[in-house]
């Protein structure tokens, strides 16, 4: 949602959320191109982090994964045209553009070297591996004696 809407939002009289409930505002804006975010799975194993990012229509080539101190930023700039031209007018000129950007904070355990990003089916996989000292260890078996 954008951060001007959003506060002009909680100045509104309460009738309004009641008559459409609380969300209103963001289903409004869910479908807009250049508003959504996509959802975000993020699983952890004994291994790793993985977070999933579903962006379906997006390719490998529109994200862009950075990591500055310990903050993972996945982010997407997409520009679409379509335009029809007849003798060198236009006739019909239509553009779009979407963007996102989702931050991470991220453990001091993680293997910041070794994280690395896959692009498949509309699906955007980040594993980000932990260091040997922070995976779990299995229990150890002590002998009485």
């Amino acid at each position: 949602m954008l951060p001007m809407l959003k506060r002009n939002r909680e100045n509104m009289p309460s009738f309004i959320d009641e008559f459409f409930g609380k969300d209103w505002m963001d289903s409004v804006f869910s479908d807009q191109p250049g508003i959504s975010t996509p959802a975000v799975n993020v699983k952890e194993t004994n291994e790793d982090y993985q977070i999933e990012v579903a962006a379906p229509g997006l390719d490998k080539k529109d994200f862009k994964v950075d990591l500055d101190n310990n903050v993972l930023t996945i982010s997407s700039e997409k520009e679409h045209k379509d335009e029809k031209k007849e003798e060198g007018k236009y006739m019909r000129r239509e553009f779009s553009y979407s963007s996102f950007s989702r931050s991470f904070s991220l453990p001091d355990a993680v293997d910041a070297e070794n994280i690395k990003a896959k692009h498949r089916d509309g699906i955007l996989l980040v594993v980000i591996p932990k260091r040997e000292e922070a995976r779990r260890k299995a229990p150890k078996q002590i002998a009485i004696s």
